[in-house]
């Protein structure tokens, strides 16, 4: 149920045992617990995926969001200790319409609803995410709460009225201006060895990966590939960087507004300087774009899903890919142009991919120093898998560059 912020509220249209969505813009939905019951706040978003949930409650690049699964049944496969793409739940919030009332699936170890109950993620549920999807793509992704159990009273036990709820949503920060890598960072450095056709050889290539949200299967992607990657905290110095001689550094997804990662980026741009070979991918391909002198502004209401058609301008192929960022880079498509950064210090750069539904920027490549970057998951779980070429593109451009470092040594 839906209720205007300009129409009058009565306290009998829910009670202590509802669940209540309430948006800044005076939307409300009243609903079912799902998962823990309390409150959370955090920005509403929506991801249009049809399967994997588990993957997109533990990516952290959704880290302060409350997510809304599009596709209506939530839950049907349950939840297993496989497919999560970090340690924990880091949605901060949940929502959906139908969830499953029953789990059927071979590799599952519980259902959804008790792992939301464990981690206390706060849901809400049998709620119209068609018309609450459709009013975000109108009005644009806000910050929102839900409401159950304790939340929706006082200590007298009166259940709380829309106006302190809503005075509660407004008082939550803006997502525009939040540095979170922070918060979803590893603390410390851990190593994944080159695995499956490679596994117990010497690596072909080392790759730094700095984490800056990231996800378990990217660094598995380039493991099978032959790579040993170290990933470490994002506040990790370029001298620790170098210590450790890779052929190639990647920046990971994550979290938060690009335009506060002042430090990401000049780690960046010493990395570039010093010649290695560059990858990165969503919020890595907005540090990039800002490391060459491109700005970044936050979208309407982002890409989330995995079924976003994007063109590589290089090959002119489409692909349908994995999404989740709510910001883009602000660089000029379908030319070669000098980076803007310290007068064309990094020299020429051109926009790579386009998301062919509005035209946002989703990929950089760089002409003159080894640097490529995707807005976009190529690692590609739970799906599709259209764009895994870019970790053979990374691969090769390490391969390429100390092919050459070592020809020109020889020479």
């Amino acid at each position: 149920m839906s209720l205007n912020e300009s129409e009058p509220t009565a306290v009998g249209s829910y009670d202590a045992n509802s669940a209540v969505l309430v948006l800044e813009d005076g939307q409300v939905y009243v609903g079912e617990p799902y998962g823990a019951t309390g409150r959370t706040f955090g920005e509403i978003v929506f991801a249009t995926g049809m399967t994997g949930y588990q993957e997109t409650l533990t990516d952290p690049s959704y880290d302060r969001q409350i997510v809304v699964q599009t596709f209506p049944h939530i839950g049907d496969t349950g939840v297993n200790h496989e497919d999560p793409e970090s340690s924990r739940i880091w949605v901060a919030g949940y929502v959906v319409r139908d969830p499953s009332p029953v789990v059927s699936n071979w590799r599952a170890t519980g259902s959804l609803d008790d792992d939301l109950q464990a981690q206390t993620i706060v849901g809400i549920a049998d709620i119209d995410t068609r018309k609450l999807v459709r009013h975000l793509r109108s009005a644009g992704v806000m910050r929102a709460g839900i409401f159950s159990g304790d939340a929706l009273t006082d200590e007298t036990g009166k259940v709380a009225d829309i106006a302190d709820l809503l005075a509660q949503v407004k008082a939550q920060p803006q997502m525009s201006g939040s540095n979170l890598g922070p918060e979803v960072s590893t603390k410390e450095t851990y190593t994944v060895e080159p695995t499956g056709d490679f596994e117990g050889k010497d690596p072909l290539a080392t790759v730094v990966a700095v984490d800056l949200g990231i996800k378990a299967m990217t660094p598995h992607r380039l493991a099978e590939r032959g790579c040993r990657v170290h990933v470490v905290p994002m506040t990790t110095t370029f001298e620790q960087i170098q210590a450790m001689n890779p052929d190639g550094v990647f920046f990971s997804n994550g979290p938060g507004d690009p335009g506060t990662a002042d430090d990401t980026v000049a780690l960046l741009r010493a990395v570039l300087d010093a010649g290695y070979p560059f990858f990165g991918i969503c919020f890595g391909n907005q540090i990039l774009g800002r490391a060459l002198g491109f700005g970044t502004y936050k979208l309407k209401f982002g890409h989330r899903g995995i079924n976003q058609p994007v063109k590589d301008l290089t090959t002119g192929k489409v692909e349908v890919t994995a999404h989740n960022h709510g910001f883009a880079v602000d660089a000029p498509i379908g030319e070669t142009i000098v980076t803007p950064y310290d007068g064309g210090h990094f020299g020429k750069a051109r926009v790579s991919h386009i998301d062919l539904n509005d035209n946002v920027v989703e990929g950089l490549e760089c002409l003159d120093i080894p640097a490529f970057s995707v807005q976009y998951h190529p690692e590609a779980a739970a799906g599709p898998h259209d764009a895994s070429y870019l970790f053979d593109r990374f691969v090769n451009l390490m391969l390429n560059t100390k092919d050459s470092k070592e020809g020109s040594v020889n020479a």
